[in-house]
């Protein structure tokens, strides 16, 4: 029974070895990654930042809105002041339904400063009122829309509106998602 036991140990051993051996014969060595074979990092958030503005571009333009080709800007500017992608176009598309209805030239399509603030562009608002959100809601413990609505707007619904739009971006970003896993992209 014991040089059974040893047999089967030495076998097992060996036959481990050697097909280990076999295989690396015929497989040779290892390519070497090209860069073609290889995701940075950086590749991978600069595909997830373009992901995102296509996503704000796709809701702004199915709304036709005249903020639609500045999806970029809001996504530098939800970069530069670490906020959700999806806040700044969402309040947008309440307080203005995403520009449509403004000041003339304000350019201001998130009500700030109760919708009588001027801004040049519409990069420039959107600049102005993500670092407004950072500075004076998020900074100072305003982490959710809950608790930025009651600071923000004297509506009592406004979180519950917001909250609504950001539904709509993050279902886009769904539906994007699952057509490119379709039709994948290669990089």
């Amino acid at each position: 029974m014991k040089k059974t036991i040893v047999l089967l140990f030495f076998l097992t051993i060996f036959l481990f070895f050697a097909n280990r051996v076999k295989a690396e014969i015929i497989a040779g060595s290892s390519a070497p990654l090209t860069h073609q074979s290889f995701i940075s990092q950086e590749d991978i958030q600069t595909e997830k930042e373009k992901q995102l503005a296509i996503v704000i571009e796709s809701v702004l333009t199915r709304y036709g809105s005249p903020m639609a080709g500045e999806s970029e800007s809001f996504v530098q500017a939800c970069i530069k002041y670490q906020i959700d992608c999806y806040l700044l176009p969402s309040i947008a598309g309440l307080e203005s339904t995403f520009g449509k209805f403004i000041w003339p030239n304000s350019y201001n399509a998130f009500g700030w400063a109760r919708g009588f603030m001027m801004f040049e562009n519409w990069a420039d608002g959107i600049d102005t009122v993500a670092k407004g959100l950072r500075n004076g809601y998020l900074d100072k413990g305003a982490l959710t829309v809950e608790d930025i609505g009651p600071i923000y707007s004297e509506s009592p619904t406004w979180a519950v509106r917001v909250n609504y739009f950001i539904d709509q971006f993050q279902k886009e970003e769904e539906k994007i998602s699952l057509l490119s896993n379709q039709f994948p992209v290669q990089l």
